[in-house]
Parts: C-alpha cells; sequence; structure tokens
C-alpha cells in the first residue's frame, strides 16, 4: 500500500494547492480574491479561437496526430524562433507536449539518470525542484540575492557545477520574482556552461512576451549555445491559452528525439485542436498580446504602489511575467491573538482565512521570507485585494 520512493520524495505543486483551497472557501460562499494561479484572466484571443472552430468543422483533425506535433505548426515554431529570437531552430528540433511543464518532464526524464545533479537557479518555479527528484536526480539550488533583484550570477553558477552536474535550469521572464535577465548577463553565464563539456541548460522562456524591459535574449542564440541549449516555451501566457495546454521544446535533435521517445510513451501527442489554435497564435497578428501586456504593466503599477503602502512589506520590481515576489519576513513571530505565523506557509493560509486573500507562500519557490502574488487579475481585485492585506496585516502584534 505504500507509494514509490520517488512520488514520496515531491511535495504537491503548492500553486494548485493554494487554489485549490482557494476553491474551497469560494464553494463556501466566501468572497476570496485569488491571486494564486499564474492564469491570465484575459480570454483567448478570437482569431485563435476561430481556426480551432474551423480546425472542427473541416473534420480532418479527429485522428491522433504526430506524437511531437503536426508538422506545420513546428515550422511554424523554428520560424519564430528564427526571426524572432535568432536561433536556427528546424522542425526536426521542436517537440509540441501538453503544456510546458509536460516539455521540462520529458527533457529531465530523457536526460536524468539518479544522482545527477541539476542546479537550480532560486527562486525557481515550483515544478523545476520535484520534476528533478521525480528522476531521482539531486536538484542543486543556487540562490540569488535581493540586491541582484533576485538573480543568479556567472560566479554563483561556477561555484555550484561539480563532477555530477548534467544541467541548469531557469527562466526569465522568472517566476516567481519577475527579474529578467539582461544579454550581458546570460553570456557570462553562457561562458562557464562552455568551460564544462557536457553541460546542459534548460532555458524556461514561457513568459517571454510578457517582458517590460525590451530584451529577451534566448540562451539558444549565444555563440556555442545552440547544441548545449533546450529551450521551453508555450502558449499559455501570451496568448491566454492555459487550457489549452500547448507547450514545446526547441533543442538539439538528438535531445527533441529523446524528448519524443518520453512523450510517445506516456501521452503521445498534444490535443489536435488545441494545435490548430496554436498555429493561429504563432502565425497570427500579435496585437492582442500587445495589449494584454500593456494592461499587465498598468497593473503592475498599480500592486507596486499598494505594495509600498503595507508597512513591513519589501516588495522589488519585477521586469517581467505578472507576479510579485514581496518579502513578508517582518510578520514572521506576530501574532493577531490567536495565531502566531511562522513562515510564508502561516502567513498564506491565515490570510486566506482572515483576509480572504489567496497568495502562495515563498518557501515552494525556494525562498521562505516571500510570498507570491499574481497580479493576473483586475484592476477592482487587485486594489481590493491589496487593501483586505494591509488591513489585516496591521492586526498583527
Amino acid at each position: 500500500m505504500l507509494l514509490s520512493n520517488r512520488i514520496n520524495a515531491i511535495e504537491e505543486s503548492a500553486t494548485l494547492a493554494m487554489a485549490a483551497k482557494a476553491r474551497e472557501f469560494k464553494n463556501k460562499g466566501v468572497d476570496v480574491i485569488s491571486l494564486s494561479l499564474g492564469e491570465p484572466d484575459f480570454k483567448t484571443p478570437q482569431h485563435i479561437c476561430d481556426a480551432a472552430k474551423k480546425a472542427i468543422d473541416d473534420g480532418k483533425y479527429f485522428a491522433y496526430p504526430p506524437v511531437p506535433g503536426y508538422q506545420d505548426l513546428r515550422e511554424a515554431i523554428a520560424a519564430k524562433y528564427q526571426k524572432e529570437n535568432g536561433v536556427p531552430y528546424k522542425a526536426e528540433n521542436i517537440v509540441v507536449s501538453n503544456g510546458a511543464k509536460q516539455s521540462i518532464a520529458n527533457v529531465m526524464l530523457a536526460l536524468l539518470n539518479p544522482g545527477d545533479e541539476v542546479i537550480i537557479f532560486s527562486p525557481f518555479w515550483v515544478s523545476y525542484d520535484a520534476l528533478v527528484r521525480l528522476t531521482e536526480a539531486k536538484p542543486v539550488l543556487v540562490k540569488g540575492t535581493w540586491e541582484n533583484d533576485f538573480k543568479v550570477t556567472a560566479t554563483q553558477v561556477e561555484q555550484a557545477i561539480t563532477s555530477k552536474t548534467k544541467a541548469i535550469i531557469f527562466s526569465s521572464p522568472c517566476n516567481p520574482t519577475g527579474s529578467v535577465f539582461s544579454r550581458k548577463e546570460l553570456e557570462a553565464i553562457s561562458a562557464v556552461v562552455l568551460k564544462h563539456p557536457g553541460l546542459l541548460v534548460i532555458a524556461d522562456e514561457i513568459y517571454e512576451h510578457i517582458n517590460f524591459t525590451g530584451d529577451q535574449t534566448s540562451m539558444a542564440s549565444l555563440p556555442g549555445m545552440f547544441e548545449r541549449t533546450i529551450t521551453v516555451n508555450g502558449f499559455a501566457k501570451g496568448f491566454a491559452m492555459t487550457g489549452w495546454r500547448v507547450g514545446y521544446i526547441a533543442a538539439p535533435k538528438w535531445i527533441a528525439d529523446g524528448s519524443n521517445k518520453v512523450q510517445g510513451q506516456i501521452t503521445s501527442a498534444n490535443c489536435s485542436i488545441s494545435q490548430r489554435g496554436a498555429l493561429a497564435a504563432i502565425t497570427g497578428d500579435l496585437a492582442p498580446t500587445k495589449r494584454m501586456v500593456e494592461e499587465y504593466r498598468q497593473r503592475r503599477e498599480l500592486v507596486y504602489r499598494l505594495l509600498k503602502e503595507i508597512p513591513g512589506v519589501k516588495a522589488n520590481y519585477p521586469q517581467g511575467a505578472f507576479y510579485f515576489f514581496p518579502d513578508v519576513s517582518s510578520y514572521f513571530g506576530k501574532s493577531d491573538g490567536s495565531t502566531t505565523l511562522k513562515n510564508s506557509d502561516d502567513l498564506c493560509l491565515w490570510m486566506l482565512e482572515k483576509g480572504h486573500v489567496s497568495l502562495v507562500p515563498g518557501g515552494a519557490f525556494g525562498d521562505d521570507r516571500c510570498v507570491r502574488l499574481s497580479y493576473a487579475a483586475s484592476e477592482k481585485d487587485l486594489t481590493e485585494a491589496l487593501r483586505r492585506m494591509k488591513e489585516i496585516l496591521a492586526t498583527l502584534k
């Protein structure tokens, strides 16, 4: 009756767990404002929906698609990277999966052996650590400092590499911090990687469209890094297509082939209709995406201003994605008379119960001083949520 060691070694996804708790409260009639999930609150653009509807009506997409995705979609993804990111991918380098999370899982299952080490830039997206553990490899957390906007430096990377290091994984723009690595910073990291034969980089670019710096550099575009980089991306964030579940990797062919083999045994191909929507997204008008990003930019300014008005909360200024990762540790050890907050888990659960605002504990992302707040919500909800947070935190002594 015992679960496997590999399952017992990982935690439930903290983001999904907090979202589930928020739903429990909502089902009881509580007016919860959920800022826990990284899910755009915009509808999928109409031209994408129309393409999916047309695919259904055409009646040609009822059979199993090829495991790595339809050829035309893979060619379109490769063309996008050639044109926009300066990376010479071809269709053979692309594997389309059921979301970027499966893309990462495929890569790790294809590459890692028990005992291998993977350097994870911390703070990190919650599933990186769990997926490394699932392969029975060892996650090695390298922590970015607050002073450097949570970003890990090339020197830190070099100090963390051992004879067992197989890969490095990070996101830029980053979930949960919103930090963006500059071209100069990535060049310094790539110079370290290139000194170590066989060392690979998994570069998660799922938030590339939600980048307020104007500088989105793909690691694979840097000299010598094409053969060393697995680029992860998808349609969920930039095109408001979370429920469509379309992610992909772009990687050297031998890695793409390995991921294709994994996927062929676990899920086979991504949904045929979702792929037709994805093709319309990547080849179509980016105006809806740009409007969405401008809305996020305005929300960022609103939330930053409101966070600064809460005593004891220390917030960085994110350069991308749609998250804040504020330090709330000044409230640890304080009590409302019945509950004493010891860590970010306590604070988030207490905030949900007393303030009816759903956040995600920072410990799940590698920094227990912080909480993750998603501003993928309306300005009305964000304003009310921050008002509640300020009011309820003021009751702590």
